[in-house]
């Protein structure tokens, strides 16, 4: 049966982002309630402003302050009383390098991607107890399976992430709470047009990257038949599985993948140039804001 959204409160972090605003806009026209959380709280007026339906909210957060977490279910609890789908979907990525580039950007990366997350989920488990069907689905990602170079720290906190939604996954599930994760690989929102445009990781563009339209179906699959994970491109996902079975071949792979890489980004950044999301400035790309 089809997941009923009529009624149910759903609270998407990372809401006034390309896939938590698309996320928000297709439950609300299917009757749910939105708690849209970001630190932009301009653009989480916007998307919120722009849902069909009524009650919703929107909390402006830093997801890095505990104590802003703590503030943002008070007020979820306060106005709904319960949660009925929880999806940490909020994430950052940066292109600099590892050798190069400072401790506190390491520091928040990690904090975003997985300790907040984390946190999140645990101060929210009061309030998804007291829903009939509670759920909760992280957007994870590929690099949670396959490691990526140039963002190790996006890496380490995707496989991070996706270690404790299994280990949780297993713990929950005896609680009444079923927990999973979306694994998409490069999506088209705002973040991988930043990273494209200042020399992110080339294994991303490998094929096309897909649409936020391609990522709801794998959430609208995992609300109606839950499991532990879903990927919404399976061929990908059986690529990255097979290369880690070897882990020590990368070095050999790697340049394989890496060609096929450069070439998508390449072709990538020109869709950008046609979309007015970027334009070529000498040998080097801007993002047009």
């Amino acid at each position: 049966m089809a997941y009923s959204f009529a009624g149910k409160v759903c609270v998407i972090t990372g809401g006034a982002g390309g896939i938590g605003s698309h996320l928000a806009r297709e439950f609300a026209g299917k009757g749910a309630h939105l708690v849209l959380i970001s630190r932009n709280e301009k653009k989480l007026a916007e998307v919120t402003a722009g849902l069909a339906g009524e009650g919703h909210m929107y909390i402006a957060c830093d997801l890095t302050d505990r104590n802003e977490i703590k503030k943002a279910i008070a007020l979820i609890e306060e106005k709904y009383g319960h949660i009925d789908v929880l999806i940490p979907n909020a994430a950052i990525t940066s292109t600099d390098r590892f050798d190069v580039r400072s401790i506190e950007s390491i520091e928040r990366e990690l904090d975003i991607n997985l300790v907040a997350p984390l946190i999140f989920i645990r101060s929210a488990i009061p309030l998804l107890m007291k829903a009939n069907d509670p759920r909760i689905i992280t957007t994870g990602s590929l690099g949670g399976i396959f490691p990526l170079g140039e963002t190790p720290m996006y890496t380490a906190s995707k496989f991070g992430l996706r270690g404790a939604m299994l280990s949780m996954s297993l713990d929950l599930a005896s609680k009444g709470i079923k927990a999973g994760s979306v694994l998409p690989s490069a999506t088209d929102t705002p973040m991988l047009h930043r990273e494209a445009i200042e020399g992110g990781n080339s294994l991303q563009f490998m094929d096309p990257p897909q649409s936020t339209q391609d990522v709801v179906k794998s959430f609208y699959k995992m609300l109606n038949k839950p499991r532990f994970e879903i990927y919404p491109r399976n061929s990908e996902s059986w690529l990255v599985k097979i290369a880690l079975l070897i882990p020590n071949q990368l070095p050999r792979l790697m340049p394989l993948f890496r060609g096929s890489g450069e070439r998508g980004h390449k072709k990538y950044l020109k869709e950008l140039e046609k979309r007015g999301i970027a334009r070529k400035v000498g040998e080097a790309w801007e993002y047009i804001e």
